[in-house]
């Protein structure tokens, strides 16, 4: 083994990316603390290291989230019809602690409820999740203390999931470890942390990308394979690793990836499956089956038709329309001029399905912050689209209200709330057409401009190109003239180009 006389430099680590040095919201912001990092200062040389401070200002502003729901935790929850909505404090939690009877003991999937609902209408990991949660709320006191304690219980289990997320997205890009930042100071990640069991399939999902950043494939698969047992979404990840695993000809890890998703996934589902078919079908029925419904542009296009599309239509052209995406983010991915990252490439699939399904929920941007920070890793632009998700938040309670208060209309009419979905839309939109600049010009991706390739990628990263189309098979012509550092990425086979 070399002695560290011997060592040579060029293995030493480089220095982490200073977002105050690069970003200039970053450095304008950093002025309430005392402004920008010196060149003297001295980082990582005590406990206060960057993730464990991200972590800290992570459960700081879960904790925030928490006091803006006191409202409803002292009464509007339980005390009249619009309250809860007035004060934008709502939380599925307690109202599905009664309304799926964990209250009364009833086995998730296997025992058939009594209200309208006839089983557990989410997927098998989260039902455990919320059944865990039901054993550790106590049973004595009125129905009121029991729900107050299970939101409780549950906010302090998804506390945990939002510090893994936050210790996650720090970790995945070793350079830009104050990245999690983003996702710790997230507004909207605040506001709409408790309002569902949402935050399980994120945490698992940005682990799964921290182990696929460290070329860990197959634990990456068992854990997106776990993620999608908890909710559908992370799914959708495997499409565009695909694409990049073909470009880059990486085969093998796909397969490990795969295979560790679907025995994950298995593991979970195949014994409620096999015992408890028609309870464990029922989120897969109730997904069929529901109609449109809040925050998607169907819901403004049924609004304003005299003759809404029926269920099954809308069904029929969400899928194309999302089918249309993947295809569009394939042909992006093969002829790009440089590889795309594969965090671009997730938070861009991830938002197709969004703004094409036929509901968005306001927790649904939970989906989306961590790997928005992993793809635009921007300030500006990731205070834009929170500021348009914020909007949304408010618009959508609102709107709740008013169709709650009878005669009164206390709150946003329909026309008020469909400007609101337009925010949520355009602001999803926008930052879409932002990561698919840095793909078309990598010269502009924030993470690249440091000089590094993919570092969220694993064995993708810095790899040569096996299969490529159209533009990709030239060199790439940069959009502007670029005094940064530059990485060589992989050569195509067909024609040997690089940069």
């Amino acid at each position: 083994m070399p002695s560290a006389e011997t060592t040579p430099t060029s293995v030493h680590e480089p220095d982490p990316v200073r977002p105050t040095k690069e970003d200039e919201v970053a450095a304008n912001g950093s002025e309430l603390i005392g402004g920008p990092i010196g060149r003297r200062a001295l980082l990582g040389t005590s406990w206060w290291t960057p993730v464990r401070i991200v972590a800290l200002v992570a459960i700081g502003m879960f904790a925030l989230g928490l006091v803006q729901k006191a409202p409803c935790y002292n009464g509007a929850w339980f005390f009249g019809a619009s309250s809860q909505y007035t004060h934008a404090c709502y939380s599925d939690i307690p109202h599905l602690y009664q309304g799926r009877g964990f209250a009364e003991g009833l086995v998730p999937y296997f025992d058939q409820l009594p209200g309208d609902m006839e089983y557990l209408e989410y997927p098998v990991l989260t039902g455990v999740f919320m059944e865990v949660a039901s054993w550790l709320t106590p049973g004595s006191g009125s129905i009121q203390d029991q729900e107050q304690w299970y939101w409780m219980v549950n906010a302090g289990m998804l506390m945990v999931c939002a510090a893994v997320i936050a210790v996650c997205v720090s970790r995945t890009h070793t350079r830009r470890p104050w990245d999690g930042l983003l996702v710790a100071l997230a507004p909207a990640f605040a506001l709409t942390a408790t309002i569902n069991w949402d935050l399980l399939a994120v945490a698992l999902t940005a682990a799964a990308m921290l182990m696929w950043s460290r070329g860990r494939s197959l634990a990456f698969g068992i854990l997106l394979g776990l993620a999608t047992a908890a909710k559908l979404y992370p799914v959708f990840l495997l499409g565009p690793l695909f694409v990049l695993c073909w470009r880059a000809g990486k085969w093998r890890d796909f397969g490990r990836a795969l295979g560790g998703t679907v025995l994950a996934w298995l593991v979970v589902n195949l014994p409620v499956m096999l015992l408890a078919w028609d309870g464990w079908s029922q989120f897969y029925r109730f997904s069929q089956e529901r109609g449109v419904d809040f925050g998607s542009f169907w819901l403004i296009l049924a609004q304003n038709s005299s003759d809404p599309l029926s269920t099954e239509t809308v069904n029929t052209l969400a899928t194309l329309l999302m089918l249309l995406c993947c295809v569009g983010i394939a042909a992006l991915t093969l002829t790009a001029p440089r590889r795309p990252r594969f965090a671009q490439l997730a938070f861009l699939i991830v938002a197709a399905f969004i703004l094409t399904n036929k509901v968005y929920s306001p927790q649904y941007v939970l989906w989306l912050v961590p790997l928005a920070v992993l793809a635009r890793p921007r300030w500006r632009d990731f205070l834009i689209w929170q500021a348009c998700e914020v909007a949304y938040f408010l618009g959508i309670w609102l709107y709740l209200a008013y169709t709650t208060s009878g005669d009164a209309h206390k709150g946003l009419p329909p026309d008020g709330y469909h400007w609101a979905i337009g925010a949520h839309l355009l602001g999803t939109l926008y930052l879409c057409a932002v990561v698919v600049r840095d793909i078309l010009m990598p010269e502009r991706d924030p993470v690249r401009r440091t000089g590094e390739d993919d570092p969220s990628g694993g064995v993708l990263d810095r790899a040569e190109d096996a299969f490529v189309l159209g533009a990709a098979t030239h060199p790439p012509r940069h959009a502007a003239h670029f005094e940064g550092p530059q990485v060589e990425w992989g050569k195509s086979g067909a024609t040997g180009s690089s940069l």
